[in-house]
């Protein structure tokens, strides 16, 4: 009796063990191929290559740290200078390639 009992456990344990695997493609979200400013570029050089920005935020902290909103990216600046530019996450919808 008590071997159909451990084998039924087993049975039941081995099924609550499973679980779906989801994946998430992080790093196809945005398209490689779009350029965006580079560490060290001064705002009149981003401003000259890639025009006004949609919105421009700032000067937070010391040192001040300004934000700049384009339509597909978002660059950061320290002062004069770029320290950070980010792709702006856009979900792709189930089915779509």
């Amino acid at each position: 009796m008590s071997k159909i009992v451990v084998a039924i456990a087993l049975v039941f344990a081995t099924h609550l063990s499973m679980a779906d695997t989801l994946r998430v493609p992080l790093g196809q979200q945005g398209e490689a191929s779009l350029p965006t400013p580079t560490t060290g570029l001064t705002k009149a050089k981003v401003r000259a290559e890639y025009g006004e920005p949609q919105q421009e935020s700032g000067p937070v902290g010391d040192p001040a740290i300004y934000r700049w909103d384009y339509s597909d990216f978002v660059v950061y600046f320290e002062k004069d200078r770029v320290i950070h530019s980010v792709m702006k996450f856009e979900p792709k919808v189930a089915g779509e390639n």
